[in-house]
Order: C-alpha cells, then sequence, then structure tokens
C-alpha cells in the first residue's frame, strides 16, 4: 500500500490545490497518512508570495529533510507557489528534495510521484502549462465535512505593486458557472452546510471573457440550484462590489451578511503607490453604501502596514478611520520587500522595527475597536453552526455566527444544551469577549434548533 503525508501552507486556494492533488492521489491508490514516519512520500505544498511564507516553507521543508535522513527511505516531494517563484534556485539549495512540481502540476501529480519512484525520471523540477480545475476532478475534502470551499477562479489581473500573484499563479482565468453550479450540488450531497466562494478576486470573477456581472450571475445560479444554508463571499476588491450584487445578499439570506474586502490602506498616496485604484473617500462611500443595503453586515478587511514612503500621518488618517468606520475584523500585516515587484525598489524604505511598531499599534486599536462591536449581539439570538468541541475544553462546545469567517475570525462558545459538528443551532449570546461570543443553544418557539 502506498502511503503519502500532506502539508499544506498558505492561503485557502492553495488548500483546495492540495485536496485536488489528494484526490488525485487517491484515485491512483495511494493513502494519507497523518503519521510522518509511516509514510512513503512526504509532500509540502508551499506558499511563495510573501517572505514569511517563504520562510516557513523554506523551514518546513527542512524539517522534513531530517526526518528523511531519520527514517530512510522516503521521497521527499515539494510542490506549489515556492517551486513556481524560484524554480531551479530551489534545485540547488535544496539537494535532499526528490521531485519539484510548480503550481500548475497538480493534476499530474500522481503521475510525476510514481514516475519518480519507478525510476522513469530523476530529481528533476517540472513547471507546467496553466492548468483550471473543474468539477471532474478528483477532490478529497480536508475541511470538517460539514464545510467547504469553491475555488472560482485562478490567477489575478490587478497587478498590485507588492504582489507577486500574477507573476506566480498567471494571468485570471474564471471557472464557467455550470461547472462550479455541478460542484456545489456534489458539496451538498456530502452534507455541507457552509460554502465559501475564494479567488485573489471575487469581483473579477469572468472578467477576462467582459463579463461585468459575473459574480452576481454565480450567485443567482448557486441560489437557484443548491439549498447549501450558508454562502460566504472573501476576498472582494472594493472596486467591485456594485449595488446590484449587495441587494442580492440582501434579498437571499443563504448568503451570508458578511464581506472581506481587502483595503490594504487608506492614504490616498500609498495606495496610489500600491497601484491600488481606489482612494480613502472611495472607502467611505463603500462602507456607508454597504451598511445601509444590508444593515446587519460584518466586514473585514486587512491593512499593510510599512509600506516605502509611509508616514505616521498615514498612521493616523488609519487611526482615524477605524474609528469613524468600525469595521468587524481587521487583520494587519507588516510590509515585506518581494523580490521582482515594483515596491522592491520604491525609495523610502520603512525600518522593520517601525513597522513592527505600527502594526502592534494599530492591532491594539482595533481590538478594542472589536470588543466594542460584539457587545451588540448579546441578548440576541443567532443561528450558529456548530463545529464541535471546544479546543479549549471539552466541557463546551465552539462553532461561528454568519458574521464569524472558520479559522480567521472569532468563534461562539456554546456553555448549554448538546448539537453535533455541522448542526445550525440558535444561541442565545449571554457574553462577549474581545474577538468572541459565549452563549447557550435555546429552541424556537416550534421547538426547532435550527433556523
Amino acid at each position: 500500500m502506498k502511503k503519502i503525508h500532506l502539508i499544506s501552507l498558505g492561503c485557502p486556494k492553495n488548500f483546495v490545490d492540495s485536496e485536488v492533488m489528494l484526490g488525485f492521489l487517491q484515485q491512483d491508490g495511494w493513502t494519507v497518512e497523518n503519521e510522518i514516519t509511516e509514510s512513503d512520500v512526504l509532500l509540502v505544498n508551499t506558499c511563495g508570495f510573501i517572505q514569511p511564507a517563504v520562510e516557513e516553507a523554506i523551514e518546513e521543508i527542512l524539517e522534513l529533510v531530517a526526518l528523511k535522513e531519520r527514517h530512510p527511505p522516503k521521497l521527499l516531494v515539494v510542490t506549489g507557489c515556492l517551486v513556481q517563484r524560484y524554480q531551479e534556485k530551489l534545485m540547488e539549495e535544496l539537494p535532499e528534495v526528490d521531485l519539484f512540481v510548480g503550481t500548475e502540476g497538480v493534476p499530474a501529480i500522481a503521475r510525476l510521484i510514481d514516475d519518480r519512484l519507478t525510476g522513469k525520471i530523476q530529481r528533476s523540477i517540472h513547471i507546467l502549462p496553466p492548468f483550471l480545475m473543474d468539477s471532474t476532478m478528483p477532490r478529497q475534502l480536508a475541511t470538517p465535512f460539514f464545510r467547504s470551499l469553491l475555488k472560482i477562479t485562478e490567477g489575478c489581473n490587478n497587478h498590485c505593486a507588492y504582489c507577486k500573484i500574477p507573476s506566480i499563479r498567471g494571468e485570471l482565468r474564471s471557472r464557467s458557472i455550470p461547472d462550479l453550479v455541478r460542484e456545489t450540488i456534489s458539496l451538498e450531497a456530502i452534507g455541507v452546510k457552509e460554502l465559501t466562494l475564494i479567488a485573489q478576486d471575487l469581483t473579477a470573477f469572468g472578467a477576462e471573457s467582459g463579463e461585468k456581472n459575473g459574480l452576481l450571475e454565480l450567485l443567482t445560479a448557486l441560489v437557484d440550484k443548491s439549498s447549501i444554508p450558508w454562502i460566504r463571499l472573501m476576498y472582494l476588491y472594493p472596486t467591485g462590489i456594485s449595488d446590484a450584487l449587495l441587494h442580492l445578499m440582501a434579498a437571499n439570506p443563504r448568503i451570508v451578511p458578511y464581506l472581506d474586502i481587502p483595503f490594504q490602506h487608506v492614504s490616498d498616496i500609498i495606495l496610489k503607490r500600491m497601484n491600488r485604484r481606489y482612494r480613502r473617500d472611495d472607502l467611505y462611500r463603500l462602507i456607508e453604501r454597504v451598511r445601509r443595503i444590508l444593515p446587519d453586515i460584518a466586514l473585514r478587511t486587512t491593512f499593510l502596514l510599512g509600506f516605502p514612503g509611509e508616514t505616521e500621518k498615514d498612521i493616523l488618517m488609519l487611526e482615524d478611520f477605524l474609528q469613524d468606520v468600525k469595521i468587524d475584523h481587521v487583520g494587519v500585516f507588516a510590509y515585506a520587500n518581494e523580490e521582482g515587484c515594483p515596491a522592491e525598489f520604491f525609495p523610502d524604505q520603512c525600518p522593520e522595527e517601525e513597522k513592527s511598531d505600527r502594526v502592534e499599534h494599530i492591532l491594539s486599536l482595533q481590538a478594542g475597536i472589536s470588543q466594542k462591536i460584539l457587545k451588540k449581539y448579546i441578548g440576541r439570538l443567532e443561528p450558529v453552526l456548530v463545529e464541535g468541541l471546544s479546543k479549549e475544553t471539552d466541557l463546551l462546545l465552539e462553532g461561528r455566527t454568519r458574521f464569524q469567517a472558520p479559522d480567521i475570525d472569532g468563534q461562539v462558545y456554546i456553555n448549554d444544551g448538546q448539537a453535533n459538528p455541522g448542526d445550525i443551532v440558535y444561541v442565545r449570546v449571554e457574553n462577549a469577549q474581545v474577538y468572541d461570543l459565549v452563549g447557550g443553544i435555546e429552541t424556537t418557539e416550534e421547538g426547532r434548533l435550527a433556523p
């Protein structure tokens, strides 16, 4: 029996690639082995988007190299963005790795591993032509059975000044709506209750073909053709959010009232340097428009601090913005130069210590804002998707409201009542912490647990 251990690093888009690779490998007779020492092949699907991700990937690979030396014979395979980005350099710097496969090698992974094991190919690197996954490809879900990701595009055409994605993943390629509907129906059939749509930019869906309302048409089809209770939208470019999209969400409660819209900054000068196609006033107007149409929505965004040319004045603008608009969930990251990006050569680079101080300061400010926002849920009866026993203690269950995305936002600790993973139950919120909520399960007047 062929046994493989797979480690997936990086973003949710990369995670879906890992699931599809697992599908092809299992189709070829491989079984997934959780115990590394019992595996014949060690496969790590890497991220190479930013320097911290590169460092994490190299560290993971070196740990597997050490394990391989202690427990031979094993094949070490490295795939993904790191390979696509650095290519031949990795061949030179990591001689212990037996096989390198770029981002486009997902459907060929089983064949390449078999060929390496049988000696048909020697130690090598494989950078293959662009591919786009579809619903006919095997996919082994690595998420809990009740939630899944739906990757609707590959690549990106935005060309932000700090980003390597277009050069790593290529130009925008969108899947067809019928194909995405077929995959959604198959996911529903195996018990998926929450479907999260992901892409580098959801609002660009279909744009390479001249489609201006691609996301709207896709969501309409998913709502009409499936009955998955929660459909969540992640990674929307600010200028692509139309009133028609917001009205569709308002009219269809199965599209949860949650939007993840990376702003990256609010300083007009920095946004222009980043090659982002909007300004601070556009963001104020966007948030006002979103909340006018969807008053109960939760917003998530990210900011990239320490970009070349950023000053204390720019940070003060961000402080004012956060205090003005009070966003529910905020991620804050320090800018890092990426080889080959235009921003690598920009003047007025920010010292590393200053970047760290700014990130810590904004995170601290947002923590207070988040805690105040969560208090509005106290006393409310909210649908909660149960994840299972709490990681903190098996005396509690944990789950998420519609306003909390898996793995990145806070959660709900359920201190009363019984439910199974994947159940959607009503929880009366009793307490709000900095990022998490606490409450007990209640039945409705009709005696039902699920909304």
